[in-house]
């Protein structure tokens, strides 16, 4: 499985799942409509049927009438899916890694359309051609609904249908966009605006492993004598990088671990670990809260020392000053255990990923690295002002001459941060789209079908306002069955919403799967769409002269 496909399997499921609710929204809204033109054409059709048409043949003129209407709406979908899907690549696709996906019709593509176009027929089509199909001789001799009121009650379920699947797409949305804001304004607690990452690699340089350290050095110096370059500094990783080091803390006393994880989980004596040169936590802007910042004196021969952050001075040193405490991290079997001595604290932030809590983290010097000096490392550089992209040229040129055969790419880890919560705004984005898709389709039907009901009913209409009934009391008839219509979808909906959240629970960040404050503003939209939809018929309908219908009659 490709890694944009397992990045993705989860999201597209849910994706998928919403798709289906807006096509049976979107069916239920058109078999709406046909049962609506199939009643206004039951005097026709009785009038064949008394001239003995038979009803197989009534009902097959209705579903070639439906065939027809699927056929033009799959090949509709098919041109918007082809443009859709460049729209989605473009959307997915990061500076550094290009989404290119194959818009080729093929043969499984045609058959999935064909199927999924089958099935919609089969789902918007048969009400209304078995409606048609109860057709009777003696309604030739009706002008009007034998109850007068202009609805039936398949009509209303579907209304009703309509509204409960649109909430819980509205809901979904809402809580999908939500959680893409609390991402996107989650606190970093560095500032990356400013910071260019020239991750090196020295391949092809053919330098000695025990020159990479000067050789880095070197490389850090000329970057930060660029003109409009603040801070360099180089390291083994970055943050929100994809990446990270783990390693242990075994305090004076305790029984030495050498397990950073336990059950897949990272243990609690376990942390992260960076190694840096000076200047690092300048360059993303870190305040150190006690102690010292790592120097030029940090270096191999020297003490070994770590500066840690806030979480893991409280982990590992609880109600105690953290500054001059000693610990060992990862030993070899049968080697003696370096001691670490912690000279300064810095502020938490996100290293990992933005769904992430602060969590145990250290920082020793570059030059101490125990793990040896990697052939690749990432050269952080805050610009002076401005973005960091304007200096990538004169950066470029400052590698470059320090070994003309190095391999660097640039990014900006304003870029990195984006690109981390790419999923989620995928996500957000879709969602949201389909529950703007979902109210326009329920507001379509609702308007449809209030207007059909309107239509239906001049005759009672124009006898009340005949008979002195205001234009107020007009417009409440009409409302008040389109409110009950509403108010029972949105019961069904709101159940619904509260089962199906479970479901997403693990897309969502920083608010919960019951999100009351969501579901309520999702009714609000959902009940203003309703009412927009159905005023412009009842406003109609109280506009009616009651002298035209007469002479109509």
């Amino acid at each position: 499985m490709s890694p944009l496909r397992r990045t993705y399997r989860r999201p597209l499921l849910i994706l998928s799942a919403i798709v289906a609710l807006v096509l049976l929204i979107a069916c239920a809204n058109i078999a709406n409509l046909l049962l609506a033109r199939a009643t206004a054409r039951r005097h026709e059709l009785s009038v064949r049927v008394s001239l003995g048409a038979s009803r197989w043949r009534i009902a097959r003129q209705q579903l070639v009438e439906s065939v027809l209407l699927a056929s033009v709406g799959a090949t509709a979908g098919l041109l918007f899916a082809a443009w859709g899907s460049q729209a989605l690549a473009t959307l997915v696709s990061t500076p550094g890694r290009p989404v290119v996906l194959d818009l080729s019709l093929n043969w499984r593509i045609l058959g999935f359309t064909a199927a999924v176009t089958f099935a919609t027929l089969v789902v918007f089509a048969t009400a209304p051609a078995l409606r048609a199909m109860r057709a009777e001789p003696i309604d030739a001799m009706k002008q009007r609904d034998p109850d007068g009121s202009g609805h039936v009650p398949i009509s209303s379920g579907l209304v009703v249908a309509q509204v409960a699947l649109s909430l819980v797409l509205v809901v979904a949305a809402g809580l999908f966009l939500r959680t893409f804001e609390r991402l996107a304004t989650v606190p970093l607690g560095f500032d990356g605006d400013r910071v260019l990452v020239a991750t090196v690699n020295l391949y092809r340089t053919g330098i000695d492993p025990a020159a990479r350290l000067p050789f880095y050095d070197r490389l850090v110096e000329r970057v930060a004598a660029v003109p409009g370059v603040e801070h360099a500094a180089a390291s083994i990783v970055t943050p929100i990088g994809g990446n990270s080091l783990i390693d242990v803390v075994n305090l004076p006393g305790e029984a030495p671990t050498m397990q950073p994880f336990e059950g897949g989980r990272l243990s609690p004596r376990a942390t992260l670990v960076n190694y840096v040169t000076p200047q690092w936590f300048a360059a993303y802007g870190m305040t150190i809260r006690a102690g010292r910042d790592l120097t030029d004196r940090d270096s191999a021969s020297a003490e070994p020392v770590v500066v840690v952050n806030e979480s893991f001075a409280r982990r590992f040193f609880p109600n105690r000053n953290p500054i001059g405490a000693t610990f060992a991290g990862l030993t070899p079997p049968g080697a003696v255990p370096v001691q670490k001595t912690v000279v300064g604290v810095v502020a938490d932030a996100i290293y990992d990923s933005l769904r992430d809590e602060p969590v145990p983290a250290m920082f020793a010097p570059l030059r101490q690295a125990h793990v040896g000096v990697p052939q690749h490392i990432s050269v952080s550089i805050r610009s002076a002002a401005g973005s960091p992209t304007t200096v990538a040229h004169d950066v470029a040129s400052a590698l470059t001459s320090v070994d003309r055969d190095l391999t660097f790419s640039f990014r900006a880890v304003s870029d990195q941060v984006r690109t981390s919560i790419r999923q989620e705004r995928v996500i957000a984005l879709l969602s949201g789209f389909f529950g703007l898709l979902a109210l326009l389709i329920a507001g379509i039907g609702l308007y449809g079908v209030t207007s059909y009901a309107v239509s239906r009913r001049r005759g009672e209409m124009s006898v009340r306002i005949a008979l002195g009934a205001p234009p107020a009391s007009i417009i409440g008839l009409v409302l008040s069955r389109v409110c009950r219509l509403v108010a029972v979808g949105v019961a069904i909906g709101a159940i619904l919403s509260l089962w199906a959240a479970r479901f997403v629970s693990s897309l969502l960040f920083g608010v919960r799967p019951h999100d009351m404050p969501t579901l309520f503003g999702a009714v609000v939209v959902l009940a203003l769409v309703g009412l927009v939809a159905a005023w412009l018929p009842a406003r109609r309908a109280s506009r009616i002269d009651p002298a035209d219908v007469l002479r109509e009659i």
